[in-house]
Formats: structure tokens, sequence, C-alpha cells
């Protein structure tokens, strides 16, 4: 990635977005330790929202490269009573194209800008700048700039969380020599993808590492309801996001995966694929499944920690969720996540039903497994069991399978071989 924001100084804009975790600000000060031509860096905070603060903190870090620098425009914004917003640009402009110097100008934490004007005003200062200026922007979401003018002009470079996450081998690097943690290959491949290479997920990981004797066992386990993933998420993320957006992702979190008409119909609402956007937009862990991008998925540890919250504080509501979810799947034509929704909300009359009237179809389209679990579920002995009929039993569709009477149990996630939470990747169209 050094090469790549290397190659960027050639244009004008390097942005660099992902969730938080994902080691933006490492990178970038790891980087720009390495130029030779001078450089400014802020952080920047809610308060540089007023414009006429951002522009005097902006003035400031060309002041730190050279004193003369902005010297005119910061006596401009002292002593006018109303800012006049282009005439403060050029003039900035043509002081830093008079400097007759390459210069680089971070701003980190840009997420915190929400005031349009300030967005409008760097949108003008990258039209109009001068081509010994590179301008970074480090920040959890996408700044509200005119990003596909740039991209089309060739002027833009874009680091995100596909390129900031670890692989194999770099996170084999990080847990056994930096943090001296002499791992298995088994157990780095058991928890890379399991973090998915986020870098604060294997962070975590590697301090309760460091407490554990038998390291196998918790890898095997390690999950979004680890008390450090927990802490971090809840401060990190979800603590900073409105009402309707945490309701949101609590309650999808029963979902595998999200399109805006199930979410929805599970929800009972009419604002999900705006929320969706905003959420895709804000880099929230949303990772989308398609071209298109109608259907998503939530990072493996972000679906757990959001399914671990939902069910401490809203556990009266999942049975519903998931009878509301299932309904939507079956008027698509989904059986096989229908079923499994049926089951999850304990509605067990409605999933005999549906297996009776689509065992054939299940079978001729090779989901025999889905049959046979969610038959054992049904019949065998509990609260759950419904009355047997000749259409329901599976063995008089299958008389020869032997079952395994483990296939399933509700309301928990299953768990592959390994003990890590089954995911599935593929995207499920309704028929």
């Amino acid at each position: 990635m050094i090469e790549q924001l290397n190659e960027g100084l050639n244009r004008k804009l390097t942005l660099i977005s992902a969730p938080a975790g994902f080691g933006k600000t490492t990178l970038a000060s790891s980087w720009i330790q390495l130029q030779e031509r001078p450089f400014a860096w802020l952080s920047l905070d809610e308060n540089d929202n007023d414009l006429r603060v951002f522009f005097a903190y902006f003035i400031s870090l060309m002041q730190r490269i050279d004193k003369n620098l902005g010297r005119d425009a910061l006596i401009t914004i002292q002593a006018s009573q109303s800012l006049q917003v282009e005439p403060l640009l050029i003039m900035m402009v043509n002081e830093i194209d008079a400097f007759g110097k390459e210069i680089i100008f971070t701003l980190d934490d840009y997420h915190l800008i929400s005031n349009q004007a300030v967005h409008d005003a760097l949108d003008y200062l990258i039209e109009h700048m001068p081509f010994r200026m590179h301008l970074v922007i480090i920040g959890r979401t996408d700044p509200n700039i005119s990003k596909s003018r740039l991209r089309v002009s060739g002027q833009l470079t874009e680091i995100r969380s596909n390129d900031l996450r670890f692989t194999e081998a770099e996170a084999a690097t990080f847990l056994n020599d930096l943090m001296d943690l002499n791992l298995t290959p088994e157990d780095i491949t058991a928890l890379e993808k399991r973090t998915e290479g986020w870098i604060a997920g294997l962070q975590l990981a590697a301090l309760s590492l460091h407490e554990r004797e038998d390291k196998h066992k918790f890898i095997t386990q390690f999950s979004g309801s680890h008390h450090y993933i927990i802490d971090y998420l809840v401060e990190e993320v979800l603590s900073r996001q409105p009402e309707e957006v945490r309701t949101f992702l609590l309650q999808t979190s029963i979902l595998d995966q999200l399109t805006a008409p199930l979410c929805d119909a599970t929800l009972g609402i009419s604002s999900s694929r705006e929320i969706m956007q905003r959420l895709s937009e804000s880099n929230l862990f949303l990772i989308p499944l398609d071209d298109h991008r109608e259907w998503y998925r939530y990072h493996h540890l972000f679906a757990d920690f959001l399914w671990s919250c939902l069910q401490d504080n809203q556990h009266e509501n999942i049975l519903e969720l998931h009878s509301q979810a299932a309904k939507w799947y079956k008027q698509n034509g989904l059986i096989h996540e229908a079923l499994n929704h049926y089951l999850e909300a304990e509605d067990f009359e409605s999933a005999a039903s549906l297996a009776e009237n689509h065992a054939k179809g299940l079978l001729e389209h090779s989901e025999l497994a889905t049959l046979v679990s969610c038959t054992l579920n049904l019949f065998l002995p509990g609260p759950g069991c419904v009355s047997i009929t000749p259409g329901r039993c599976v063995s008089a569709v299958v008389p020869s399978t032997r079952l395994n009477r483990g296939c399933r149990m509700p309301r928990e996630r299953s768990k592959n071989k390994d003990g890590l939470t089954r995911q599935t990747h593929k995207v499920r169209n309704p028929r």
C-alpha cells in the first residue's frame, strides 16, 4: 500500500476510508514520515464544523510548513464579519502555488465533519488545487465531496477496508512475531477468517490470548460476544449511531443476509433502503454480496456482537422478528430460509405445513438436508412437536436415509466443526 500511496501523490486527493479499527491513521502516519516533501497533519473534531474555525485551523496547517503561508488569508478571516468563502479559497490557493514546493496536507477523522458548507469549501479547494499540493483525507465515512468527478479525471486514490485487511501471512507476522503468541498455522487461519482481517479484532484477540493457557480453545470460541469486542464496538460504533440506526442494526442481526425489502418486512418499517445506504456510506461493517448492492451481510464479528446485544436488550422481540422474516422468505419462494426462520420463531405448525407442501420441491433442488433438519426439529419429542401425518413423514419420501438427531437448535447460531458461527456468502434471490 505504500507504493499505492506514493503513486497517488501524482493525483489531487488520497482518500483512506474504512470502519473503526482498520489502521487508517497508522498507515497514513507511517507513510507520510517517509516523504521528503513538507507535510502538515490536522486531527479534526466536532468543533471544526464551524466554517471559520475550520479555515483557521487549515491555515495553521499551512503555517506549520512555512510561517508566511496563509498569512493574508488569516488576516482576512480575523478582520471580516461575514466570511466570503470563494475569495478566501482563491487567496489560499494562490499562496500555496507561490510557495513553489510540493506539499502534503492531511485531514484525519474527517467523518466528524457534518457541515455541508465545509464539504463544499473543500470541494472548491480540491477543484482549484495547485499541482504541487496533495490532500489526504482519512475517515470512517466517505466525505460528501465530488468523488465521482475525481475518479473520472484520474485524480483520486482510494484506500478502503479491503485494502487494509490483514492477509493470513500478515496476521501470522502480527500474532507470532510482534505479539509473540506462538500460534499454530491452523489457529492463525481460523482467527484470520473469524476477524476477516480486521486489525482491531486481531489485536483484541491477541490481548486475550496472552491471558489464556489453552489458546486453541479460545480461538475456536472467539466471537463478537467477547467482552473486549463488545466494549470496543459499543464505544466506537454503536453508541455513536442515532436510535433508528441502532434499532435497525440490532433487529436485523437475526438475518444472515440483508436486502431492503426483507428488512422492511422483518422490522415493519419502510426506510431500510435509506438506512442501509447510510450504513454503507458510513463503512459500518456492511459487506455487499453483489455488484448491484442489493444484498449485504454484516462482518462476522459485528454480526455476533449485534446478536449478543439483541439478546441482552430486546430478547422479547426475537421470535416475532424471525416470524416476519419467515413470511417474507415464504412469499418470495425462498423455502430453505423460510423454514429456518419459522423454526427460530418456534412456529412449528407453519414450519411443518411449509415442509409438507414443499417436500418434493426441496428434494428436486437437492435440499434434502434442509428437509431432514426441519423434520427432526418438528417430530422429536418436546414443546415444538407437531402431529405426524403421512404427508409430513420424511421417511415416506426417503426411507433409506439415516438421520442425525442433532441438526439444529432454534435461537442459537449454528456452529461448524471448528466452533465458528456459520455464515453463508451465497446470495439467494427470490424465485
